[in-house]
């Protein structure tokens, strides 16, 4: 779903506002699937700003004292409150704790369809968002361990992409963000699937395989 919005935002972003209109729950498959109808509703931030190196994206490195995802790369957000406003509000609510984004300098631009973060059972909104008044972050030091604000251009760079090999049989897209456990799972797939329903994507090789990180 877009959001309309009167805010203006950099050409570079329109592709992704433009999907917002269109983008059916299968295109996102089948690297993430669709929630059964149990699952529990939650939202993450998929935020954009403007940083020195061109275009960035924000993460978190979660705390490893957690007791789910320890110590992996995600997108702000968690599980929807009863006062919440909708997937919109659970995402800035939650940036807003973890790691201190004021919602007020923050433009939503579309959502997309709800994805299931198998593990836990969550029914998970990416949030599309610019950050268009950035300003200093301040995380939590009890769900957040590193603020990651994450140049774009080194994320589509084929050298730093991978595919994930779990002793399942599971594959799944990674990154090599420079951070000692890659980003993958949940994450990557929302990324890897935004990157490439953008146009941003640049070739690269799958057949490149690593370990799952949890047996690295």
């Amino acid at each position: 779903m877009r959001i309309e919005t009167d805010a203006t935002l950099p050409a570079w972003l329109e592709p992704l506002a433009e999907l917002a209109d269109t983008a059916r729950p299968e295109q996102m498959a089948p690297l993430i699937w669709e929630p059964p109808s149990n699952a529990r509703p939650a939202a993450v931030l998929v935020c954009f700003s403007e940083g020195p190196d061109g275009p960035e994206l924000l993460l978190t490195e979660r705390s490893n004292t957690l007791r789910s995802h320890a110590g992996q790369i995600s997108f702000p957000g968690g599980a929807t409150d009863p006062d919440d406003d909708g997937p919109v509000g659970t995402a800035l609510r939650e940036a807003q704790e973890e790691v201190g984004l004021d919602p007020a300098t923050v433009t939503i631009f579309g959502t997309f369809p709800p994805r299931w973060l198998v593990p836990s059972n969550f029914a998970v909104t990416p949030v599309l968002g610019y950050w268009r008044d950035p300003h200093p972050l301040d995380r939590s030091t009890r769900e957040v361990y590193r603020i990651l604000q994450q140049p774009i251009e080194r994320m589509i760079d084929p050298a730093n992409r991978f595919t994930v090999l779990h002793p399942s049989g599971w594959r799944g897209p990674a990154f090599d963000i420079g951070t000692e456990v890659p980003l993958w799972g949940f994450t990557a797939g929302v990324i890897s699937a935004l990157f490439r329903l953008a146009g941003w994507e640049k070739p690269w090789d799958e057949s490149v395989t690593r370990r799952h990180p949890e047996v690295l």
